[in-house]
């Protein structure tokens, strides 16, 4: 899919995230050493020891971080996001949106959507930062920053096409 309409003069914690698009974990002994900078950053390095650690919520804290907003306590556990900005009801550009998977829970933030799915900027999406399509029905939790001066122009729905694959654990 491609999204670049989407993302010009997007919010800024789409615009931060984005920048980290394709960055992969290192299988084995060795890890990615900025996801593993992003640990100390966010300030949960004793806690996050190897990048191969579901680090869905590490990558939306840095984000979010880089982005001016405080992430939430806790912010490894993916469904601790729940907690995060304003409650919605209608996900929109920028938003973070938390899943139930099995074993747990994701976090990412909203990119658009087809009917059935959301179109979702993560980490540790088939271990890496990408744009994954996960379905409506999985999503628990739609969170909107607390915007400190005005709530961006493009923070609205954006609808696309239903192609690619539909993720159905994300690790």
């Amino acid at each position: 899919m491609n999204y670049p309409n989407i993302l010009l003069g997007s919010p800024k914690v789409i615009a931060e995230g984005v920048r980290y698009l394709g960055i992969n974990e290192i299988k084995g002994k060795m890890n990615n050493a900025t996801i593993m900078s992003w640990a100390k950053d966010v300030g949960v390095q004793k806690d996050y020891t190897s990048d191969e650690v579901a680090w869905c919520g590490l990558y939306v804290a840095k984000v979010v971080q880089k982005a001016g907003f405080q992430p939430v306590t806790d912010p490894l556990w993916a469904l601790n996001w729940r907690k995060f900005g304003t409650k919605q009801t209608i996900a929109m550009l920028g938003d973070v949106l938390v899943f139930t998977r099995e074993n747990g829970g994701h976090v990412g933030f909203y990119v658009a959507e087809d009917d059935s799915c959301f179109h979702v900027l993560g980490g540790n999406q088939s271990d890496s930062v990408s744009i994954i399509r996960i379905e409506k029905k999985r999503c628990v939790g739609i969170r909107r920053c607390d915007w400190k001066i005005a709530q961006p122009e493009t923070v609205r729905k954006y609808i696309v096409a239903a192609n690619g694959k539909i993720s159905t654990n994300e690790a």
